[in-house]
């Protein structure tokens, strides 16, 4: 298996080193986190900066080595790679103070949002840059249909067949039950989280009942809301909030639900190939949640700027954002023969949409009206950003 350069992650990368001294890279667990990390030492390493310095909190010998973290550290100069940060979030403070007095700059690589290492907000402000890095987008990953029935993890994407593809899904979604989610505090058991995991995969692309599914696994509502904001925190679910306003309309104002890498999605139905997904009554979810993260990959915006809009009266719009200033639609839809609904229509007029998009998986992109578009999802970033 190759793995593939990522040039605008490392262009980041280097364009924040001219800012600040410190580097996070943030992102699901085999990502590409690391590799992208060893990557840019390579780089690094041609400026003329020779040394580079890894540590891996996985690894006991680094764990000892890092007993003493100013001792360590005053004893190195160049680039210091620490894999796995959250793991030891007592060195935030240690690494403020280097970083204040030694010419050192550190890459540290998370599998774990900021608010799940809440320490460095508070002890490396000014100091530090985030970079949530995803797995492969479409930008990366030339088949479009390969990426959406595998799912943009490196190794499940190049992976030499779907089953093998398959079957690293599986590997990894085990470990991720057995030693991640407990890692951060996720009390259930095995057998009860991959039933809470089977769960969320029929609310995907759904507006969430917390009452039920509080009830299907077991816990309080509150305990369950916890749960999915520690999901969302390790960067494998989506809460997708709805937009709603003082207009008096009856808006809902439940979030939907996305599991954010379409193979793992596929893993947990047990769809191993192109035809399967396509065979099965759910790829139009599947298609809204991989086309939803390609978009707000490529328009590289926040999440808590993107919602979707949907009334009690059953019209609803997948996506809504306000980017630079225009107030943009997407709906995402898994056929061939894409046309405007009444749904889309109340969208637009409530919304007061300057756009609305029609994103499908078909290979052509044309106007509906000068208003609406229908969009190729392989034309998304050339479209949105030009």
């Amino acid at each position: 298996m190759t793995y593939k350069d990522r040039p605008s992650y490392l262009k980041r990368i280097q364009d924040d080193f001219e800012i600040v001294p410190i580097i996070a890279l943030l992102g699901p667990r085999q990502c590409g986190k690391t590799t992208l990390a060893k990557q840019f030492a390579l780089h690094f390493t041609s400026y003329g900066d020779e040394e580079v310095h890894y540590f891996d909190l996985e690894d006991y010998t680094d764990l000892a080595r890092l007993e003493n973290p100013k001792l360590t550290f005053g004893a190195l100069k160049g680039l210091i790679i620490i894999d796995e940060i959250q793991r030891r979030p007592d060195l935030f403070p240690y690494l403020r103070v280097v970083a204040d007095t030694m010419p050192l700059k550190f890459l540290i690589l998370g599998s774990a949002s900021r608010d799940l290492i809440r320490q460095s907000t508070e002890s490396l402000a000014g100091r530090i840059a985030y970079i949530q890095v995803t797995p492969f987008t479409l930008e990366e990953a030339a088949d479009q249909n390969k990426l959406w029935i595998r799912g943009g993890f490196p190794r499940s994407y190049l992976a030499e067949s779907d089953e093998a593809s398959f079957r690293w899904r599986m590997l990894y979604m085990q470990s991720y039950f057995e030693k991640d989610l407990p890692s951060f505090g996720m009390a259930l058991p095995p057998q009860r989280l991959l039933r809470f995991w089977s769960l969320l995969a029929q609310y995907h692309a759904n507006i969430a009942n917390y009452s039920q599914m509080a009830q299907f696994i077991d816990v309080s509502v509150p305990t369950l809301k916890n749960y999915l904001a520690l999901l969302e925190g390790t960067f494998l679910l989506r809460t997708l909030m709805p937009w709603h306003d003082n207009r008096g309309k009856r808006l809902v104002k439940s979030p939907k639900l996305y599991i954010r890498d379409s193979g793992i999605f596929h893993d947990l139905l047990n769809l191993k190939s192109y035809q399967d997904v396509i065979l099965d009554l759910r790829n139009g979810a599947s298609f809204e949640g991989f086309a939803l993260e390609e978009v707000i990959n490529s328009l590289n915006v926040r999440s808590e700027e993107c919602y979707f809009w949907a009334t009690h009266q059953e019209a609803e719009l997948d996506l809504f954002l306000i980017y630079n200033g225009k107030r943009l639609g997407f709906e995402f839809k898994c056929t061939d023969q894409p046309k405007r609904t009444k749904s889309m229509e109340s969208a637009r007029q409530y919304l007061e949409l300057d756009h609305l998009y029609i994103v499908t998986p078909i290979e052509e992109t044309f106007p509906l009206d000068d208003k609406t578009t229908v969009l190729a999802l392989k034309d998304v970033k050339k479209r949105l950003l030009n």
